[in-house]
């Protein structure tokens, strides 16, 4: 219906105003009007209008040329038409340069003024449904709660139906950022299990103590503070799932008791000594190359063997640059709703800055980044300056090792720069460094370092 589209008249002499406003009303649209160029400018940034008419001789000190500039930083496809008295060429070409669609002449002919909205709305309504098409291809490419239409990822999914239902176990690799949880998360809902727990456990964020009695549970009395009987994580996963997050950074005696919990799939509470028995999918992730830890004598070799039955290894997103539109699409629609922001398309120019970016945080650091862009956005599109800090944080020339400083210098020279790029971020930073949010706090806590 034309009521869906609002228009607004800008113009000093009320009889223009009224009368230009009384014809578009006619013709079913819903029509506001101002009397001068900040009036329209406040109106503006309350409510987008489909098109803006703009008188371009007006009192106060801001004429119609600037008052287009300023609705057009908040709106940047917004549709201006500038209307005058005052024909001459250089104010067309001016008037034009600067973004306006269409240069009108009072006085205005009512059936031009409709042929023209008509045409305007047109090409609107076309855009709209551009819009609709690429959400709804996005929805095509959506497994689970991933989106992806890059080979390697299809692969994935192929592989995820085929051991949903299955007991093995799975052992996804991959970069920090790059959607491991989601896999897990797509492999456990996609099968037998999915009406049964998934329970998640954060293997990097515990000490060595904490994180058996995570796992396995305790006794009363089994250690100060164990006030009562505990279940550990696996006992709450039985019959379902346990995802076992930063694997790779689990002291040797923890690797022990797991390798007897995958060969015997029974475990001991801490300090208990009535045998569990237990039936649930073990898929362990992390961002670590096992192989080399155990060469290095880090992580135990019958261990991987026991965990790598079914591996997966997730691309970047550098290596899946065609995924970028259908995911800042989807953050787009999901971000922009949570905070409340109208929000919906991105440019051409901004897309670009982010096919062009290198992402080391991975789909992580691509989320956090439209976030920060819808955040502060001041018009419905995502525009290249709503992603400056992206380029605030790339140097230029070869970063060289500092070959004067110590490893705990070097890292938190690391961590510090990070955080002044993420402007404080401790989400975004953790994601980029490829550490956890607690161990990132703990580094900054432990040495006080500047959040921003």
């Amino acid at each position: 219906m034309k009521s869906h589209w609002h228009l607004m008249v800008v113009d000093d002499e009320e009889v223009m105003r009224e009368s230009l406003a009384a014809w578009l009303r006619e013709d079913g649209y819903s029509v506001a009007t101002a009397a001068c160029g900040r009036d329209a400018i406040e109106k503006a940034k309350e409510q987008d209008f489909a098109i803006y008419f703009v008188d371009l001789k007006m009192p106060g000190g801001i004429g119609g040329i600037e008052t287009m500039i300023e609705i057009r930083k908040m709106h940047p496809d917004a549709s201006v038409v500038i209307v005058t008295a005052y024909a001459t060429v250089d104010t067309a070409i001016t008037a034009m340069k600067e973004g306006a669609q269409e240069y009108i002449v009072k006085p205005c002919n009512p059936e031009e003024i409709s042929l023209l909205v008509n045409r305007i709305i047109k090409v609107r309504e076309l855009q709209r449904e551009n819009v609709l098409l690429r959400k709804k291809l996005t929805r095509q490419y959506v497994f689970q709660d991933i989106i992806s239409k890059n080979p390697k990822m299809l692969e994935i999914f192929h592989l995820i139906k085929e051991v949903a239902s299955l007991k093995t176990t799975v052992l996804i690799q991959g970069e920090s950022g790059t959607g491991k949880e989601l896999i897990a998360r797509a492999i456990h809902f996609s099968g037998a299990r999915a009406s049964r727990p998934f329970i998640c456990v954060s293997c990097g964020a515990l000490a060595e103590t904490l994180l058996e009695s995570e796992l396995f549970g305790h006794e009363e009395g089994a250690f100060t503070g164990a006030k009562a009987r505990k279940k550990g994580k696996f006992e709450l996963a039985d019959n379902g799932t346990i995802f076992l997050d930063e694997l790779g950074d689990i002291s040797p005696k923890l690797q022990v008791d797991l390798l007897r919990v995958l060969q015997e799939r029974t475990f001991y509470r801490v300090g208990g000594t009535s045998e569990i028995a237990v039936d649930a999918q073990v898929i362990a992730a992390t961002n670590r190359d096992l192989p080399q830890s155990i060469r290095e004598g880090r992580f135990r070799e019958d261990l991987f063997y026991r965990l790598n039955v079914i591996a997966i290894q997730i691309p970047p997103l550098r290596e899946r640059g065609e995924d970028i539109p259908l995911l800042v699409d989807h953050f787009i629609d999901r971000i922009a709703r949570e905070f409340n922001k109208e929000v919906s398309e991105i440019s051409e120019g901004a897309l670009k800055v982010l096919m062009d970016h290198s992402w080391p945080g991975n789909v992580r650091e691509l989320e956090n980044a439209v976030e920060r862009a819808i955040v502060t956005a001041q018009g419905h599109v995502l525009l290249e300056s709503d992603f400056s800090f992206l380029k605030d944080g790339q140097h230029e020339g070869r970063w060289e090792v500092p070959t004067d400083l110590t490893l705990d210098e070097i890292q938190n020279q690391a961590i510090a720069a990070t955080l002044r790029r993420t402007h404080g971020n401790i989400k975004e930073t953790a994601g980029i460094l490829g550490v956890d949010r607690s161990t990132l706090y703990d580094r900054i806590k432990k040495f006080d370092l500047p959040r921003n």
